[in-house]
């Protein structure tokens, strides 16, 4: 599992230039051959090492690196 959290961690600090919010079915398309509960479980687990934060809308769902993107820089958290 801890390499599947660093494809994550990687995976976002790569896209984080452009988006600092991803879909769910972002992080399902690096693990193709994995269900979609394992890869939220992964999910999952970055967010109780508060690695990630899950942010929602209401209608959206996504998730981020914790303390990026404008919702963390307006929020206090950078």
């Amino acid at each position: 599992m801890e390499t599947a959290k660093a494809e994550i961690i990687a995976f976002c600090e790569s896209k984080s230039k452009n988006k600092s919010k991803f879909y769910f079915n972002d992080f399902t398309k690096i693990f193709p051959d994995e269900k979609a509960r394992a890869v939220k479980k992964i999910l999952t687990a970055l967010i109780q090492e508060e690695k990630m934060v899950f942010w929602s809308s209401g209608s959206t769902t996504m998730y981020g690196l914790a303390g990026a993107g404008k919702q963390a820089h307006s929020e206090g958290e950078d």
